[in-house]
């Protein structure tokens, strides 16, 4: 919070993009609730560069919420590891991910994603039981603003059930997403081949 020049308020969740600012991400989304998003008790951090119409977005918002949001317009990877770290949730709704990383670059962080259910995304976040605590993020299935809200509101909610959140962040740190395992197994699918 201090390094973007919002107000330290350690009780206030911080949820970042670090994207591509094109409407593939699902920016549109974002921009279609975007003052229902500030609206809401949280910080909101971008950094990226893309359509200049979501860079102008971006930054008319930390103008018109200079308290709730960072508009980062830039590349720049330092300062997109610290925003992994410093971040609660990490927003990625895209329209369609072959694979993605910035969501797995997350959970590494502890960050607890927030995601559309889409290729990538789908297969590798898993929808947090908000009764058990198990799980690797939140999700929602349709491309739809209002739904990618929702999955944002259950975020924030569950970031106040500390004992819960603190579990999932400390569980999603320990997910394995080297190629270690898949590479044992095409290794074996190879060995089954060449038997033949």
């Amino acid at each position: 919070q201090e390094k973007l020049g919002l107000p330290q308020k350690s009780e206030v969740p911080v949820i970042s993009m670090i994207s591509r600012l094109v409407s593939h991400k699902g920016l549109d989304l974002v921009e279609y609730i975007c003052d229902e998003i500030l609206s809401m008790d949280l910080q909101l951090v971008v950094l990226g560069t893309g359509d200049k119409r979501y860079e102008d977005l971006f930054k008319f918002l930390q103008s018109k919420y200079p308290d709730k949001m960072s508009a980062n317009i830039e590349f720049n990877s330092a300062l997109a590891s610290w925003i992994y770290a410093g971040s609660d949730m990490f927003l990625m709704p895209s329209k369609s991910e072959p694979c993605g990383l910035s969501q797995l670059i997350a959970m590494r962080y502890g960050t607890v994603p927030v995601v559309r259910e889409t290729g990538g995304l789908n297969d590798t976040v898993k929808p947090i039981n908000i009764l058990t605590g198990e799980g690797s993020g939140f999700t929602f299935k349709a491309y739809n603003a209002h739904d990618m809200l929702g999955a944002i509101k259950r975020s924030v909610d569950y970031y106040y059930d500390k004992e819960k959140y603190i579990k999932t962040f400390t569980n999603i740190m320990k997910i394995n997403s080297s190629w270690k395992e898949p590479s044992k197994k095409y290794i074996n699918v190879y060995k089954e081949i060449m038997q033949y």
